[in-house]
C-alpha cells in the first residue's frame, strides 16, 4: 500500500464520537514530540504541535505555533545538519538527523529527528510531519567514547613516535660500533698483510694469510650491519653474494666462474660472525684445495630457506677432497666443526663427481627464539 493511501484510509474509519482521524488522536496522545508544518503557507510554519513536544522544549504552545522550527536552532547546532534539513524540505523527502536544539530555558539537548512529507494522491505537498526523541544520552556517550577514542590514538601517535626515535638512536649507536669494528678490523688486516710480506716461512705465510682471510670476512660482516637498515637481522644471501665475489676475486684466479643461487635469509644478528666464518673458511678451501696448479672450474654457492631451517651449499667441480685432507684435523676443519657446534648446524662433506659438495642445514633462530617463517 503506497503511502498516501495509508494517510488517507484515516477518513474511511470511526472513531467512538463519529468519523475523524485517528492518528490526529494519536499524535496527539503519544509520548513521542511531534510536530506537523505548513510548507505552503510562508516559512513552512507550525500548525500542529502535542503536549510531549510542549515538554521536551520548555515552550507554550502559544509561544510556537505559527513560528518556522528553527528556533530551536542555537550557537553550536552543526550547520552541515541544518542544511540537510533544508535539502530535504526543497527536495520533499524522508530525513533522519540527530542535530543539537535547545530548550527555552536555553539548556542543549541532542534531538533525533525524524521528518517526513506528506504528499497527495495528486503530488500535492500539503504538511511535513516531524517527530523527536531526546537522544542526548546515546549522543554523550558516543561523544565520550569517540573522545577516549581520540585520546588512545593521541597516546599510542606519541608513544610510537618516543620508540621510532629511540629505535632511530640505537640504530645510529649500533651503526656507529659497527662502523668502528669494521674500521678496527681493516686496521688488523693491514697489520696482518704488513705481517706477511715479511715472513719467509712459506708455512708461517700460509697460516697468516688464511688468519687474513678470516678477519677481512668479519670486516664485510660488520660492513653490511652498518649499512642495514635492520640492526637485529642478517641478511646471508647477501652476505655470501659479497664474500663470495672479493674471495675469487682476491684469489686472482680467472679461470674460476662463480655461480650464486641465493635466495634471501636472515637471521639474528649474533649468528652474523660465526656464520660468517664457516662460508669464509669453507670457500677459501674450495679455491685453496679444489682447482690446484691454476686449474680452471667453476664454484657454486646456494643458499635457500627451508622452513625452520636454511641451507647453504658449495659445490666445486675440482678434483675432489683428498683422502688425507679428509682424515686431518686441521686449525680450519677444527674451526668449521667448532662453528657448526655453535650454530646447531648439521655439514656433510659428498663427492660431487667431480669435486666437492658441502652441504650445511642450520636453525633460522637461536634457540628459544620465535620463529621467523
Amino acid at each position: 500500500m503506497e503511502r498516501d493511501d495509508a494517510w488517507h484510509l484515516t477518513g474511511d474509519l470511526m472513531v467512538e464520537h463519529g468519523k475523524g482521524d485517528p492518528f490526529a488522536a494519536a499524535i496527539r496522545a503519544t509520548r513521542m514530540p511531534m510536530i506537523v508544518t505548513d510548507p505552503r503557507r510562508d516559512d513552512n510554519p507550525i500548525v500542529f504541535v502535542n503536549d510531549a513536544f510542549l515538554r521536551l522544549t520548555g515552550y507554550e504552545r502559544g509561544e510556537i505555533m505559527g513560528r518556522n522550527c528553527r528556533f530551536l536552532q542555537g550557537p553550536d547546532t552543526d550547520p552541515n545538519a541544518i542544511q540537510q534539513l533544508r535539502e530535504a524540505v526543497d527536495a520533499r523527502r524522508d530525513i533522519a538527523v540527530d542535530i543539537l536544539n535547545y530548550r527555552k530555558d536555553g539548556s542543549p539537548f541532542w534531538n533525533a529527528l525524524y521528518m517526513s512529507p506528506v504528499i497527495t494522491k495528486s503530488g500535492d505537498l500539503h504538511y511535513f510531519f516531524a517527530s523527536q526523541l531526546d537522544v542526548t544520552d546515546r549522543v554523550d556517550a558516543q561523544m565520550r567514547t569517540q573522545n577516549e577514542k581520540e585520546h588512545f590514538e593521541r597516546e599510542v601517535a606519541k608513544r610510537t613516535r618516543e620508540l621510532s626515535d629511540a629505535l632511530a638512536a640505537k640504530t645510529m649507536l649500533v651503526h656507529e660500533v659497527d662502523h668502528r669494528v669494521k674500521n678496527n678490523l681493516q686496521m688488523v688486516a693491514s697489520l696482518l698483510t704488513m705481517q706477511t710480506r715479511s715472513i719467509s716461512d712459506p708455512t708461517a705465510r700460509e697460516a697468516m694469510k688464511s688468519m687474513l682471510t678470516r678477519v677481512e670476512a668479519l670486516g664485510t660482516v660488520h660492513k653490511r650491519l652498518y649499512q642495514s637498515h635492520d640492526v637485529e637481522r642478517f641478511d646471508v644471501a647477501e652476505f655470501a653474494r659479497e664474500l663470495a665475489t672479493d674471495l675469487v676475486r682476491g684469489s686472482g684466479r680467472s679461470g674460476i666462474s662463480l655461480h650464486l643461487d641465493l635466495e634471501p635469509v636472515e637471521v639474528p644478528v649474533e649468528k652474523a660472525p660465526p656464520v660468517a666464518l664457516m662460508m669464509n673458511e669453507l670457500i677459501t678451501n674450495a679455491l685453496k684445495h679444489a682447482f690446484p696448479d691454476n686449474r680452471p672450474g667453476r664454484l657454486s654457492i646456494r643458499v635457500q630457506p627451508d622452513g625452520r631451517y636454511f641451507g647453504i651449499r658449495i659445490i666445486d667441480d675440482g678434483i675432489g677432497m683428498p683422502q688425507e685432507v679428509v682424515g686431518t684435523r686441521s686449525f680450519g676443519k677444527r674451526l668449521i666443526e667448532s662453528l657448526a657446534r655453535q650454530l646447531n648446524a648439521s655439514i656433510a662433506w659428498q663427492p660431487g663427481h667431480p669435486g666437492t659438495s658441502i652441504d650445511i642445514r642450520l636453525p633460522r633462530e637461536s634457540p628459544g627464539a620465535k620463529d621467523s617463517t
